[in-house]
């Protein structure tokens, strides 16, 4: 009992003043507290206007709550749960006002949303998600996603900064619904009034309205395009011509732009050229008197210069009450104009082209009539006359008609042939020619007439004559140069003999006339066998260095013996002539039978006149079948005042074996062997002649160029051959070996060169040369070897010797005309070359000038 007493009074103690005012101050916060859950729980709603979680936390912590307070934080308490009552009561009922604003936005076919500004969403619309699609996420930074493109996201990002600075905020983005389907939004942002950070998004699809404002502009572009810049010019003009309107192909022909025709008030006369206006009509832009809507005027450029259009013109309203209007289509002919230019230059060309071709054409019908022709096709087939309106078979003989109007047939019934026709043209043309008909098809690809391609023949039968003929003069120039060696040993025989036999008698003995006269007649066997060899260009040539100018001086004598007392000689040397490099025998031979012939042309007396004179050449030159090429030439004239040659004769005068000359009188070598080594020489011959007035031989030598050192030898040696001496000494001391296969020509030449003090060694062929050489007992100083030679030829044998003794000196002799072989050993050294036949005069001068040095 006492201890419940003691209980009691402990009791009594604790529940003091002091506990009571502890216990309504923890009261009255427990009510505070409920006001503010019973405040929060209104505030929240359907309509999303939810507090931030920090609002709540923030009042809580400015009431002090977990703070002891005194009396004043009670009464602080109090009036803030009070206010919480009041604010709670307040939203509720403006909660009401807020759902029927939801249900609003709810029902309304534009999108809504409300976002804070960490891009969450609140609450948005059922026509929201229907426009926008699927976000996801429950934010908005994922709609950034579906911005078709960069600068509609950079656009949105503006209009999030724009709204939740405070601004209103509008854009057109295009975005993506998927599939490569894309729609236009237009989306509207607004800061939503009274919430702080919250923002109301309006979103409207528009892609319809886009859609058809696109094909809007694209329509009215085009238009705008179709006026602006055709090929066609529009204006128009007042009743005073001044301009109203004007398309951009107008002002780009003006040379000036369009909208300043219209804004500086310019007037249709000020951009008409030609004639002008008619004053009367100021707004055409055709010249006086021409009363018609429809036709071509002549427009002035900005730079001054005209061009022809056609103008189409349409008048509207009345000139006198000031309300007429011209409207005018323009097209510029200038490109037509210059067609027509070029097409006229087309046809001139094509005429041009057509007549001067050197293939004959001719056009005819279908029944082969001519209708037009070039002027080859008159000139072949015609003789130069229109043949025009008659049949093309009159125009060829009569026993290749049939062949020709069969061929006709063919080709106007649409057979193709490639076969050339040769037929013979008729009288007065007579000739050959070479006929090719096709058919002439018009624009539709029907049959409108025939073409026939002309060729004349008659210089092609020529030339195949001449080549037949050339064939024949190539087998005799082979077998002259097969037959040459023989012949050459023969002479040289012959000559090489008489020789001897002519140092044991005197000249006016009559065994010296005899013998004299077999020399003369092997020398003109020699002649012979050169003349064919250089028709053949296989003789042996030797050039030299010469100057025409000494040549023609040495022979001008000779030359007056030849022609006679009854013409007259006349030699003009040309000044500064060049040097030329040819051999000296042939080119004298050459002068001599052309001053030959022009004596046989002049029977009646005459002059001849030879004349030297440098020629350039700049382009190529055809004279029949040969063709001058550009360079430098000397050139050899040859003129008579004789009979001439005709045309016929012409063609033929450089045959072989050709002459007019009576049989007997000539051998018809004279001419062809001239040609011959004048184009074995490098040179070319022209000939021109005229009946009744004489004829020219030119003869052109290209220009050698000296060195140096051959112009000292040239210059030693004409002062050599102009001192005065005497007789050149044939004789001289050495041993010779002579190698020769033909016994008469060895006999001969030993015999020759003993008698001139020489010591001959002989030897059949090259292997019996060897030997002799080993059993020599005195040293040899020379080798006369012919080249051709059975088992060891010239060469071979050289070659043999040259391992022993390395300086000897050689010379090869031989009837045979290889030039290629003559001056391949020539340039070896201590190697020398003596044509056959040769006389004893030139073997032993050729071995005198040979062991000296």
């Amino acid at each position: 009992m006492k201890r419940l007493i003691d209980d009691t009074e402990r009791g009594k103690a604790t529940l003091s003043p002091g506990w009571w005012s502890t216990l309504a101050v923890w009261t009255l916060w427990a009510a505070v507290i409920m006001s503010v859950v019973v405040a929060y729980i209104l505030l929240s709603g359907p309509a999303g206007l939810l507090p931030r979680p920090s609002v709540l936390t923030e009042m809580l912590a400015r009431a002090g709550i977990g703070q002891r307070v005194g009396g004043q934080g009670s009464l602080l308490a109090f009036a803030l749960a009070f206010l919480f009552v009041f604010l709670a009561l307040g939203a509720h009922s403006a909660r009401g006002r807020n759902e029927l604003l939801i249900d609003a936005l709810i029902a309304e076919p534009h999108g809504r949303a409300i976002s804070d500004i960490a891009d969450r969403l609140f609450w948005r619309n059922p026509a929201f998600g229907e426009i926008v699609g699927d976000i996801p996420g429950e934010g908005l930074a994922s709609f950034t996603d579906i911005i078709a493109d960069d600068d509609g996201k950079a656009q949105f990002s503006q209009l999030k900064k724009t709204a939740f600075a405070g601004g209103d905020a509008l854009a057109e983005l295009r975005v993506n619904t998927g599939e490569g389907v894309h729609k236009w939004l237009k989306i509207q942002a607004s800061p939503l009034s009274g919430r702080a950070g919250l923002v109301l998004w309006c979103v409207e699809d528009i892609t319809v309205q886009k859609e058809m404002a696109e094909e809007v502009a694209q329509e009215r572009a085009k238009l705008l395009d179709f006026l602006e810049n055709p090929e066609i010019g529009f204006y128009s003009v007042d009743g005073e011509g001044r301009f109203e309107f004007a398309n951009a192909a107008f002002g780009q022909w003006l040379g000036v732009p369009a909208r300043t025709l219209v804004r500086e008030g310019r007037y249709l006369a000020d951009v008409v050229g030609g004639q002008g206006i008619d004053p009367k009509r100021p707004y055409s832009p055709f010249p006086p008197g021409r009363g018609s809507d429809q036709a071509e005027a002549t427009f002035r450029c900005l730079g001054g210069d005209d061009f022809k259009a056609e103008v189409i013109q349409t008048i509207a309203g009345d000139l006198e009450a000031g309300t007429l209007t011209a409207r005018a289509m323009v097209r510029d002919l200038t490109a037509e104009k210059e067609f027509e230019v070029i097409l006229a230059a087309s046809e001139h060309r094509f005429r041009k082209l057509f007549e001067e071709a050197p293939v004959g054409i001719a056009i005819l019908d279908r029944d082969g009539t001519v209708t037009d022709s070039n002027l080859s096709f008159r000139r072949i087939a015609a003789e130069g006359r229109d043949p025009a309106g008659s049949s093309v078979t009159e125009l060829v003989a009569s026993g290749d008609r049939p062949r020709l109007e069969r061929r006709l047939r063919d080709a106007a019934e649409g057979a193709v042939s490639d076969i050339v026709l040769d037929v013979s043209l008729a009288e007065p043309a007579d000739g050959n020619a070479a006929l090719y008909v096709t058919s002439l098809e018009d624009a539709q690809g029907g049959l409108s007439g025939l073409i026939l391609h002309l060729f004349d023949t008659t210089q092609l039968r020529r030339l195949e004559a001449q080549f037949t003929q050339s064939q024949k003069l190539q087998a005799v120039g082979q077998l002259a140069g097969g037959i040459a060696h023989d012949f050459n040993n023969l002479l040289t025989v012959m000559i090489g003999f008489c020789d001897l036999v002519l140092e044991r008698h005197r000249p006016g003995e009559q065994t010296f006339a005899d013998i004299m006269q077999i020399k003369q007649n092997a020398n003109r066997a020699t002649n012979l066998v050169r003349q064919l060899l250089a028709f053949s260009r296989q003789q042996t040539l030797q050039p030299k260095i010469l100057d025409l100018t000494d040549v023609l001086a040495e022979l001008s004598n000779l030359l007056r013996r030849l022609i006679g007392v009854n013409i007259t000689l006349d030699v003009v040397y040309g000044r500064d002539i060049g040097l030329v490099r040819v051999d000296q025998v042939q080119l004298e031979q050459v002068i001599i039978n052309l001053a030959v012939n022009a004596r046989d042309a002049m029977p009646d007396g005459g002059t001849l006149t030879i004349a030297t004179t440098n020629a350039d050449i700049d382009q190529p030159v055809r004279r029949g079948t040969d063709v001058i090429p550009p360079g430098r030439y000397v050139c050899i004239s040859v003129t008579d005042t004789g009979t001439g040659i005709s045309k016929e004769i012409m063609e033929r005068i450089f045959d072989p074996f050709f002459t007019t000359k009576e049989v007997g009188a000539g051998t018809g070598l004279g001419l062809s062997t001239v040609y011959g080594i004048v184009r074995q020489t490098g040179g070319f011959v022209q000939v021109e002649s005229e009946g009744g007035k004489g004829t020219e031989f030119s003869i052109y030598l290209p220009y050698y160029e000296q060195s140096e050192q051959e112009m000292e030898e040239m210059a030693a040696a004409r002062a050599a051959a102009e001192a005065p001496g005497p007789a050149k000494d044939l004789s001289g001391v050495g041993t010779v070996l002579l190698v020769e296969d033909e016994d008469a020509v060895r006999l001969f030449g030993a015999r020759a060169l003993r008698n001139k003090g020489y010591k001959v060694l002989e030897a059949k062929n090259g292997k019996m040369a060897l030997e002799v050489l080993g059993d020599a007992d005195d040293p040899i100083d020379l080798v006369i070897s012919d080249v051709v030679m059975p088992e060891l030829d010239g060469p071979a044998l050289v070659n043999a010797v040259r391992e022993q003794y390395p300086d000897m000196k050689v010379i090869f002799i031989s009837g045979y005309a290889e030039d290629q072989f003559r001056e391949s050993v020539e340039r070896q050294s201590d190697i020398h070359f003596l044509p056959k036949p040769f006389s004893l005069e030139q073997l032993a001068g050729k071995v005198k000038d040979v062991l000296d040095g």
